[in-house]
C-alpha cells in the first residue's frame, strides 16, 4: 500500500506491522477520536484519514487540532472536523450537543476511539489529593461514559461500528503509586465489558479495550521522566492494531482485551 510521503513515521512503521491493511480499509467510515491533537490520538487521526476515514477530532487545544486537521486536508481527500472540548468539564449537555452535531454532519458514527487520558500524581493512596482523584476520573472514566452514552444512537445507525477504550497495564493489574490513573482504567475495562455484553446480541457495535503499552508520548515522559524516549516506540508502530479494530476485519470481535505488545508477537492473525 502506498503511504503518503509527508508521513515518514507511518511509512517506516509499516515494515514492522503484523497486519497489512488495504489502502481503503476505512473508506467511507466516520470515526471520532478523543485526545486527537497529540500523541497516539494524532497518529490515529492521520492514519485513519490516510486509509479513507472522515475523522472527528476532539481535544482540549484548538491549535493542535487545527494543525492535525490542516495536515489531513492537505494530504488526504477526507473531511476532518475539529471539536475543541475539555473533557474535564464535559457534561451531559455537551455530549448531547456533540451527538446532535455529528448526526447533522454525517447521519451516523462508525467508530469511537477513547484515547484522551490524564496521568495525575504518582503518590501513595494515603497522600493522594482528593481533588486530583476527581479530575483523573472525570477525564479517564466519566467522560468516556458520557460520550459513549450520547453517541450510542449514532453508532447503532452504522452497519458495523467499533468502540475502542484505551486501557493500560495498570488498569488490568494494580500497581503502587499509580493511584487514580490505575483505578480509572479499571473502570474503563469494566465499562467495556458491560457494553460488549449489552450489545452483543444486536451485533452492530463491538467494544474492545486496547493497552498500547510503552509509547513515545508526552504522558509517557511525565510518567517516566528518566527514560530515554528513543527506547520506546512511536505511536505509528501500533497503528496496524488500531486499523484492524476499526476495519471490517474485526467484525464480530467484541469484549476483548488487546495489548499492542502481544499483537506484535507470533500467531496474531
Amino acid at each position: 500500500m502506498p503511504v503518503n510521503p509527508d508521513y515518514p513515521e507511518l511509512h517506516e512503521a509499516r515494515s514492522g506491522w503484523r497486519y497489512q491493511p488495504a489502502a481503503d480499509c476505512l473508506a467511507g467510515k466516520v470515526i471520532l477520536i478523543t485526545g486527537a491533537g497529540d500523541g497516539i490520538g494524532r497518529a490515529a487521526a492521520k492514519t485513519f484519514a490516510c486509509h479513507g476515514a472522515d475523522v472527528i477530532l476532539l481535544g482540549r487545544t484548538r491549535g493542535k487540532l487545527e494543525a492535525v486537521s490542516d495536515w489531513i486536508t492537505g494530504n488526504t481527500s477526507t473531511k476532518p472536523i475539529i471539536v475543541p472540548n475539555d473533557l474535564l468539564t464535559l457534561g451531559e449537555d455537551n455530549a448531547d450537543a456533540l451527538a446532535d452535531a455529528t448526526m447533522d454532519a454525517f447521519g451516523r458514527l462508525d467508530g469511537l476511539l477513547h484515547n484522551a487520558s490524564v496521568l495525575g500524581p504518582k503518590v501513595p493512596i494515603g497522600h493522594y489529593p482528593p481533588a486530583e482523584w476527581q479530575k483523573v476520573f472525570a477525564v479517564n472514566s466519566t467522560a468516556v461514559f458520557l460520550l459513549t452514552r450520547a453517541l450510542l444512537p449514532l453508532l447503532d445507525r452504522s452497519s458495523s461500528a467499533s468502540v475502542v477504550m484505551t486501557s493500560s497495564s495498570v488498569g488490568r493489574q494494580g500497581r503502587a503509586y499509580w493511584g487514580a490513573y490505575s483505578a480509572s482504567k479499571f473502570a474503563v475495562e469494566g465499562l467495556t465489558q458491560i457494553l460488549a455484553d449489552e450489545h452483543e446480541h444486536a451485533g452492530i457495535i463491538r467494544f474492545n479495550s486496547l493497552n498500547p503499552g510503552g509509547t513515545r508520548t508526552a504522558m509517557r515522559s511525565a510518567a517516566y521522566p528518566m527514560e530515554d524516549p528513543a527506547s520506546v516506540p512511536v505511536p505509528e508502530t501500533h497503528m496496524d492494531l488500531y486499523l484492524y479494530l476499526f476495519s471490517e476485519r474485526s467484525k464480530g470481535v467484541t469484549g476483548q482485551q488487546f495489548d499492542a505488545r502481544d499483537w506484535h508477537g507470533p500467531d496474531v492473525l
